[in-house]
């Protein structure tokens, strides 16, 4: 499909776009005038209430009557804090993303055996259906990895015998499909991307069902299948880490909406994919790592406090970086004080990143963490609390663990999966009402005039 670019059209379309320019936008001052809670966050900031759930909750503050209180930040899983999940894993010297998949999908933990069988089950919807590959990725490739993960969910509704089937066993039947599938589809679009569109040679490696999910994704991904046990350690960590977020986000949300119009499962889940793949969710880290790169390349010594403020304070005062005054990186929608994903994925980048000899790019890092909420508070003469975010440090993570930068948001997709399915459950078997908020029209009242008398 040929893309016009409308700028440079003459007459009518010069025309059609100023007119679109001029009656597009809305007067900020109706929201105040209206009520109208902007982006569905309240004036303090917290989100509005539209929705209960059982799945996952994220907290940042408590409330003392009228006055809102911001807290350090904690994510609960099912009412269990990701911390003990996180450390149980590790002191435990196991994989925990199966664990987590489990525990969101049926609202318990496992015992080993359960979560033996369960994860020999998953591994068992691995393998797509017969010729998949070739006829919906091999000849059919995108330049964007996320682009063709959601055409590929999309497109696995006419493999599916039973699609619109909202019953609770089926609902299950494709989560489990989805969720242990998408690793195959991120790295079949990986390499059909790479093969057809940069010249590379063309891998594609089977998945092995005695491989956790981190491990087999590490295989597929990788030219010469190998990974270590350590880098598919942290891997995990960062699916456990991704798979849920609470209600509100927006591509939770957005499965959530969808689901609630009674759709099938492929739908709602390729909608909630388009949503993640924004710069402004789950495509944040790319942003991050392209900032990096352009501080790394402008600042000398890395470990000056002095020239990298200085360099940060140019970003903030857009006279470098993209020029939005942004850091990347930093502040949340919901996290205050503190993100419980970026201290816990902080501690697994420093070690790694001293096996990989790169400690005194951690360290950049972690003194940019250090200053940039000071220098954002001076300059733009604000007391808010801006915390690093997960998405500071997972593009590093990732690009430690040698994964190229168009996987990241995918591999975020790969995670959240878990948490998109749980509620989509919970959106239909639960809730069983389609979601339609109200907007209120701010145009002008006019009278038609008939065309001869325009």
């Amino acid at each position: 499909m040929k893309t016009q670019n409308v700028s440079n059209e003459n007459g009518l379309v010069k025309e059609l776009l100023e007119l679109a320019e001029k009656n597009i936008s809305i007067n900020p001052e109706n929201y105040e005038k209206h009520n109208v809670k902007r982006g569905l966050r309240n004036s303090d900031g917290t989100g509005v209430l539209v929705g209960l759930t059982v799945i996952g909750d994220v907290q940042s503050y408590i409330k003392e009557g009228d006055k809102k209180i911001d807290i350090p930040g904690e994510l609960f899983y099912r009412g269990i804090n990701v911390r003990d999940i996180v450390n149980g894993c590790i002191a435990e010297k196991r994989f925990g993303f199966e664990e987590v998949i489990y525990l969101l999908l049926f609202g318990v933990l496992p015992t080993e055996q359960k979560i033996e069988q369960f994860s020999k089950y998953l591994s068992g919807y691995r393998n797509l259906p017969e010729y998949f590959v070739e006829d919906m990725i091999l000849k059919a490739p995108s330049p964007d990895i996320m682009n063709k993960l959601a055409r590929s969910v999309l497109a696995l509704y006419s493999y599916d015998d039973d699609p619109d089937n909202l019953s609770l066993e089926n609902l299950l039947r494709q989560s489990f499909e989805l969720i242990s599938c998408f690793p195959a589809i991120i790295a079949y679009a990986y390499h059909t991307k790479n093969h057809y569109y940069d010249g590379e040679s063309l891998f594609l490696h089977t998945s092995k069902p005695e491989l956790s999910i981190a491990e087999n994704f590490l295989r597929l991904i990788r030219a010469d299948k190998s990974y270590t046990r350590q880098e598919a350690e942290i891997l995990d960590l960062c699916l456990i880490l991704h798979a849920e977020h609470g209600g509100g986000n927006n591509s939770t949300f957005t499965t959530h909406v969808i689901s609630s119009t009674g759709t099938d499962t492929y739908s709602a889940i390729s909608a909630s994919i388009g949503s993640l793949k924004g710069s402004k969710h789950g495509g944040a880290n790319n942003r991050v790592m392209a900032m990096m790169d352009e501080i790394k390349s402008n600042v000398k010594d890395w470990a000056d406090k002095d020239e990298v403020a200085a360099y940060i304070t140019k970003i903030i005062n857009k006279q470098a970086g993209d020029k939005t005054g942004l850091i990347y990186g930093f502040g949340h929608a919901v996290y205050t004080i503190s993100d419980p994903r970026t201290e816990l994925l902080k501690t697994h980048a420093q070690k790694l990143a001293q096996q990989k000899g790169r400690t005194a790019e951690f360290e950049l890092y972690s003194l940019i963490e250090q200053i940039t909420p000071k220098l954002f508070a001076e300059i733009k003469k604000q007391n808010k609390p801006l915390p690093a975010n997960v998405d500071f440090y997972s593009g590093f993570v990732y690009n430690l663990l040698g994964i190229p930068q168009e996987l990241y948001t995918p591999i975020f997709a790969m995670a959240r999966i878990a948490g998109w399915c749980a509620h989509r459950i919970e959106e239909v078997i639960s809730n069983n009402r389609i979601l339609r908020p109200a907007y209120r029209s701010v145009a002008d009242t006019r009278e038609y005039i008939k065309l001869s008398n325009r």
